[in-house]
């Protein structure tokens, strides 16, 4: 893991090896902080719990951003009473899966907490799109792309995109929905809705890129999204890996059996 670095006042990333994953801490003048999608292995955790410790800043509570294995992960050198939130589709879809993402984070993640792993608090219901902390204010934005209750996060003019928004990876849709493509397409809507406030992107896995960047991202995964509808998207310069090449074969298949 990368030690956490500064994107903004408020905003610290940690970048980890594993799919290039990223934890994002929101922190308050208080000494308190959010940490959002914490990664990845024990050791990591174990790492970035001294490293904010060592900033004195003191874990008031979690995010998740989508209930896949490696975002609903914990440690107790974060704090094993912290309230952990998320959309309340994304308790509900982490419970159901849990002992099948606790099985695959063994395999990249051994010796995960499974007595906290997926141990997830909905957010209230009816009240304002904002994580219920007392730090500084987080809105959350629900869609359905790529996963049940995936949300993301916007705070302190950064965008905490979850598994949208990379640099290396293709759209991953959610083949269990509906209308895959429609929910991405939507979600994507939604994320260029908020480009006028967002100074930087952070995606789940990858790189921070700052706004420019970010409308670069959304314009390739909507040129994707249009390829793999019409059973292309075999040139994205972003299939470089064995498994994402897989998946991306995978979901076009899927595509073409829908049409």
């Amino acid at each position: 893991m990368t030690g956490l670095v500064a994107v903004t006042r408020n905003v610290l990333v940690a970048t980890h090896e594993f799919c290039t994953s990223t934890t994002t801490v929101v922190t308050g003048d208080d000494g308190s902080c959010l940490v959002v999608d914490p990664g990845v292995t024990p050791a990591e955790l174990d790492d970035l719990a001294a490293g904010l410790a060592a900033r004195r800043l003191h874990v008031a509570a979690g995010f998740a951003t989508h209930p896949h294995w490696d975002h609903v992960l914990w440690s107790r050198s974060l704090g094993a009473g912290v309230p952990r939130f998320a959309t309340a589709a994304c308790v509900v879809a982490a419970a159901a899966g849990r002992d099948r993402g606790l099985a695959l984070a063994e395999v990249d993640a051994p010796g995960t907490d499974g007595e906290l792993f997926a141990q997830l608090t909905p957010l209230p219901s009816g009240g304002p799109g904002v994580v219920p902390w007392q730090g500084p204010r987080v809105d959350v934005v629900e869609h359905r792309a790529h996963a049940a209750g995936h949300a993301a996060l916007l705070a302190d003019g950064v965008l905490v995109a979850g598994d949208l928004c990379s640099d290396l990876e293709v759209p991953l849709l959610d083949l269990d929905a509906a209308d895959p493509l429609g929910d991405y397409h939507h979600a994507l809507d939604l994320l260029d809705a908020l480009a006028p406030d967002v100074r930087f992107v952070v995606p789940g896995h990858g790189h921070v890129g700052d706004r420019a960047e970010l409308r670069r991202r959304l314009a390739a995964d909507r040129r994707y999204l249009t390829d793999l509808a019409s059973g292309r998207g075999d040139d994205d310069p972003r299939l470089t890996q064995d498994w994402l090449v897989r998946d991306h074969r995978a979901q076009r298949a899927a595509v073409e059996r829908r049409a």
